[in-house]
């Protein structure tokens, strides 16, 4: 036995190594080995680095999300009550340390602020979506980095979305459609009904019917829970048949009979949270955390976040195969990117040259024009400078001839003045003279 295990060149147990469900053989053990071990030890590696589970809570403002998150947990997480007046929706975030046991569970709850209070819901799915992607793209990212640190680092991907529905007894809204169908390809989808205990109970199982069939026919995928693992296959395929679950959460215990238990309390009566003939509740802890929570996880891994990280890739140029089905080189996929990205560059830059040459000559032109209507504006100015000097002197001419004239005149009358005056003193002269010889003048 141990001769033909170990017949054969180097050369076929390395190809029996890379291709194992070819020519491989089971062989029996002659004793105990102890590799029966690695499951034990699996799990004692697990336990020591903790888990991680993100939650994303989608529902209108006022559907109970944090009440059933602190219900779920049996704690009380921090958080302020949202109003109805936000101008669009916001994602709140918040991350907690847990420990069960000798298990420590680092838990993150994203909430959706504002979600249906607009008045246009066009666009309420867009922040959802966008952060989605952003944990996909960060994790894309970490994965490559030259040096990765991906067991340290924190894991921010959502792994389950509970998506809560108004307890109308109707149909759902467009919204509630709307965002499921944009969200089934990027995370695992729960619904539940929530505050079920504002509808009766017939109208309930109706409610769970009509929500069924208008996933069906809108084409909205939701999370499944896998029945393809024996130890869990009967009691997954019986949950599967209860969605959505109708929850009702509460943090006030209320003694009933000699129990404290979780219920709302009512002037009819008291709603038992962990009675199952009241609601389903207990279903969807057992589902969502005590029988699928990996699943959950490797679903958000193997499935969500392959989808996203294979459409980046493509983006980005990379493929398995080339044309011929041969297997793609990421060498040569690199190099020939690289070699397109420097061609397109050197294309652009070629272009913005001869775009910035040609504003150039354009502004040149526009200063040439412009310089030119400069030129012949100070012409007109100057011609018109000259015009009003030539005025002015001419007038200044006219101006200075009348002065002159003036003078002229002034003179000749002045001259006059004084001959008149002359003449005029003479004769004053004579007649005092007359007088004075003749004094009869004085008494006429």
């Amino acid at each position: 036995m141990e001769a033909e295990a170990n017949s054969g060149s180097p050369e076929d147990s390395w190809a029996r190594i890379q291709r194992p469900g070819e020519g491989c053989r089971t062989v029996p053990l002659a004793g105990h080995v102890g590799f029966d071990s690695l499951p034990d030890q699996l799990v004692n590696k697990s336990v020591s680095q903790g888990f991680c589970f993100n939650i994303l809570c989608v529902g209108e403002t006022g559907l109970g999300k944090s009440t059933l998150m602190d219900t779920l947990f049996n704690t009380k997480f921090e958080g302020e009550p949202a109003t109805h007046t936000q101008p669009g929706v916001q994602l709140r975030s918040n991350t907690y340390d847990l420990q069960e046991s000798n298990v420590g569970l680092k838990l993150t709850i994203v909430s959706t602020v504002g979600f249906g209070d607009q008045i246009n819901k066009e666009d309420s799915y867009k922040p959802i979506v966008e952060f989605i992607d952003a944990q996909f793209e960060a994790y894309l990212q970490e994965e490559l980095k030259i040096r990765r640190v991906l067991h340290t680092y924190h894991d921010s991907r959502i792994h389950a979305c509970l998506y809560f529905i108004a307890p109308t007894g109707h149909s759902l809204k467009s919204l509630d459609l709307v965002t499921m169908k944009k969200l089934d390809s990027k995370v695992n989808i729960i619904p539940i009904i929530a505050k079920s205990d504002a509808i009766s109970k017939s109208e309930l199982t109706k409610f769970k019917i009509k929500i069924t069939s208008e996933l069906v026919s809108n084409g909205v995928q939701i999370y499944q829970f896998p029945t393809d693992d024996e130890s869990v296959a009967e009691i997954n395929g019986t949950m599967n048949a209860h969605l959505p679950f109708a929850v009702i959460g509460s943090t006030e215990e209320l003694k009933i009979g000699n129990k404290m238990m979780k219920a709302r309390q009512y002037p009819w009566g008291t709603v038992q949270v962990e009675n199952e003939a009241h609601c389903d509740f207990v279903k969807l802890r057992e589902m969502l955390i005590r029988v699928n929570m990996e699943d959950l996880r490797e679903q958000t891994h193997s499935r969500h976040y392959e989808l996203y990280r294979r459409c980046k890739l493509e983006e980005m140029g990379f493929k398995d195969t080339d044309p011929d089905s041969k297997p793609f080189s990421l060498q040569e996929t690199y190099e020939a990117k690289r070699n397109e990205f420097l061609g397109e560059l050197q294309k652009k830059e070629e272009e913005m040259r001869q775009m910035f040459v040609q504003r150039v000559k354009e502004k040149e032109a526009e200063l040439k024009e412009a310089e030119k209507e400069l030129h012949e504006k100070f012409d007109r100015l100057k011609k018109l400078h000259q015009d009003e000097k030539k005025k002015l002197e001419d007038k200044k001419k006219s101006l200075d001839d009348e002065v002159n004239a003036f003078k002229q005149r002034k003179t000749a009358a002045e001259l006059l003045q004084s001959q008149g005056s002359q003449a005029g003193g003479s004769q004053t002269l004579k007649r005092d003279k007359e007088k004075k010889n003749n004094p009869w003048l004085c008494t006429e």
